[in-house]
C-alpha cells in the first residue's frame, strides 16, 4: 500500500501533467524526421496566461478592444435591441472614470475609437455623443459602489430577460450553471427604465458582493475584474437560462423536476469555473473568432 505522501506526489502528477512535456521519444513516421521529432520534443510548452502591461496607454487600449469585441460578439448572438444594453470598463489609470458605448450606435458598428469616457457625475471626458441615462445610473453606482469590479455587461437578450420574469436563482443543473452557484442574485423589483440615482443605490444594495444579477421582469447584469470574466459571465449566463428553461419545459413540474448537482460539487466546480482567470481563458476563443471575422472592431 502506498504511503499518503506517494499518493499526494501521484495527485501533484495528475494534475500537472497536462503541462510538462513526456519523456517517451517517438518518431512520427511519414510526419518527420528523427531530427525533426528531437527538436519537436524541445519546444517548451505554451501555457496561456492573462496579460501584463507596460502603461496605462497600453492596458487602456487593450480594454478597449476587448469591450468593442464584446459588443461584436453581442449582436452576432442577436443580444442587441434598439438603444437598451451596455457595457463598461474603469479606466486603469484614472479608476473614478469609465467607458461605455455611446447612446444609440449598433452594437455590430462599434469600434474601440468609438467608446465614450464619462465621470461618476455623468459627464463626458472624452468623446463626442451623449450617453444612455440608464447605462450611467446602473454602471455608475456599481463603480462607485465596488472597487473591484472592472467591467460591467447588461442588455436585453431574449433568455435572459425571459428566465427574468420568474423571480428566482439559477439552479445548478450543469457543469455551466454551477459557475454561478452562490455568486448571483435576483433583484426583485422592477420600478421602470432605471433613471434615478435612487433606484441604482437598490440594484447595487442588492447585487452586494455577487458577480451577477437577475433583474426581474428585466434582465441579467454581470460584472468582472477582468473585462474578459465580465463578457464571458453574460454570454455563458445567458446560456444556462435557456438551458434551464428548455429542462423545466419538459418536466411536468417545472424545476420541481430537475436533478440538481449537489451542494458541496456545485460550490467546487463554481470555484474551479467562475474565477477570473477562468473567464478570461473562456473569453479567448470567442475573442478571436469575432476579431478574425471583424478587424474592424479593434480600430
Amino acid at each position: 500500500m502506498s504511503s499518503a505522501s506517494e499518493q499526494s506526489s501521484k495527485r501533484d502528477a495528475a494534475h500537472y501533467a497536462i503541462l510538462l512535456r513526456s519523456k517517451r521519444q517517438v518518431v512520427l513516421s511519414g510526419s518527420e524526421t528523427e531530427e525533426e521529432a528531437r527538436a519537436a520534443e524541445k519546444e517548451p510548452i505554451l501555457v496561456q496566461q492573462m496579460p501584463t502591461f507596460n502603461s496605462f496607454h497600453e492596458q487602456r487600449v487593450h480594454m478597449k478592444q476587448k469591450l468593442a469585441a464584446g459588443f461584436r460578439l453581442l449582436a452576432k448572438f442577436g443580444w442587441d435591441e434598439g438603444v437598451a444594453g451596455h457595457m463598461t470598463f474603469r479606466d486603469p489609470e484614472y479608476p473614478d472614470l469609465f467607458w461605455v458605448n455611446a447612446f444609440g450606435q449598433y452594437f455590430g458598428h462599434i469600434k474601440a475609437s468609438d467608446l465614450i469616457l464619462i465621470d461618476h457625475d455623468g459627464k463626458i471626458v472624452r468623446g463626442n455623443r451623449t450617453v444612455n441615462k440608464a447605462a450611467f445610473m446602473i454602471h455608475g453606482a456599481i463603480h462607485a459602489a465596488r472597487p473591484d469590479v472592472i467591467c460591467a455587461v447588461h442588455t436585453h437578450s431574449m433568455y435572459g430577460r425571459t428566465f427574468s420574469t420568474l423571480g428566482r436563482p439559477l439552479l445548478p443543473i450543469s457543469q455551466d450553471a454551477c459557475a454561478f452557484y452562490g455568486v448571483h442574485s435576483v433583484y426583485p423589483d422592477f420600478g421602470g427604465i432605471v433613471y434615478t440615482p435612487e433606484e441604482g443605490a437598490r440594484l447595487v444594495s442588492c447585487l452586494g458582493d455577487k458577480k451577477a444579477l437577475i433583474l426581474q421582469n428585466h434582465g441579467l447584469l454581470t460584472t468582472g475584474v477582468t473585462v474578459d470574466e465580465a463578457i464571458w459571465a453574460f454570454i455563458s449566463m445567458e446560456r444556462c437560462c435557456q438551458s434551464q428553461i428548455l429542462a423545466e419545459s419538459v418536466c411536468p413540474n417545472g424545476y420541481k423536476d430537475l436533478k440538481l448537482v449537489d451542494d458541496e460539487v456545485a460550490k467546487g466546480v463554481q470555484r474551479n469555473n467562475g474565477d477570473r482567470q477562468a473567464g478570461f481563458m473562456q473569453f479567448q476563443p470567442m475573442y478571436n473568432m469575432i476579431v478574425a471575422e471583424q478587424p474592424d472592431c479593434l480600430e
